[in-house]
């Protein structure tokens, strides 16, 4: 069956660095766009970013621009999400979700249970 599981969250200082994986099974990347998004403390989830599989076009949130990239990498089935210059207003739990298809444009059909990332000094 389908799962996306995250990894990769954790506690880290302003300014520092995480990087969060998706690892997908039961399907492979090479047909499905994978987009991470984020839902803070009292605030409705949010989309941070999208990694075409048709063209391998990326998409990312204005707040997140500039200091994250989403990459993939087929052998291992896992999407990341390398996270820089991380500020507190990044504090969230992150999740993973299947595009329905190759196109960021496509809704969701499969989400990950999450992981947090907590950004504090």
């Amino acid at each position: 069956q389908v799962q996306l599981v995250e990894s990769g969250g954790g506690l880290v200082q302003p300014g520092g660095s995480l990087r969060l994986s998706c690892a997908a099974s039961g399907f492979t990347l090479d047909y499905y766009a994978i987009g991470w998004f984020r839902e803070a403390p009292g605030k409705a989830r949010e989309g941070v970013s999208c990694l075409s599989s048709s063209d391998g076009s990326t998409y990312y949130a204005d707040s997140v621009k500039g200091r994250f990239t989403i990459s993939r990498d087929n052998a291992k089935n896992t999407v990341y999400l390398q996270m820089n210059s991380l500020k507190p207003e990044d504090t969230a739990i992150y999740y993973c979700a299947r595009k329905k298809g190759g196109e960021c444009s496509t809704g969701m059909d499969y989400w990950g249970k999450g992981t947090l990332v907590t950004v504090s000094s």
